[in-house]
């Protein structure tokens, strides 16, 4: 597979998972355990609210990605919430993750998935510049 089709295979895949996330997972509460972590980490009172908001910002970071609009800040933007996110969630609810402690390994390789697809295989590759 040539670096332009691997790369834009990835940017689908990558952007398919916010938007799955964010639509079924949060704004449908299609997967209850992701409001309870909110409710455990956020508090209980506004939970689903917060939860509704987070879907919602996953499914723009699922447009901005397909959009390439400043795809080198959009790739540190996500490395750094995946990070926050999955650290936060190993600290205060490990018991609500899907695979417990092994969450963060999937989140790492998540990260690293972003980043070689933007630094590696993008036709952006080389460029020092956040655009």
């Amino acid at each position: 597979m040539r670096n332009s089709s691997l790369h834009t295979f990835l940017t689908y895949s990558i952007a398919f998972v916010w938007f799955a996330n964010g639509l079924y997972c949060k704004v449908l509460n299609l997967v209850p355990r992701h409001q309870k972590i909110v409710s455990v980490i956020l508090g209980d009172q506004y939970a689903g609210v917060l939860t509704l908001l987070i879907g919602l910002a996953e499914i723009i970071m699922a447009i901005w990605i397909l959009s390439g609009f400043k795809s080198r800040l959009n790739c540190i933007v996500q490395i750094i919430v995946i990070a926050m996110m999955n650290s936060l969630e190993l600290l205060f609810v490990p018991h609500l993750l899907l695979w417990g402690p092994w969450n963060i390994l999937y989140a790492l390789i998540f990260i690293l998935i972003i980043y070689s697809n933007e630094y590696y295989f993008s036709k952006n590759k080389g460029h020092v510049r956040i655009s």
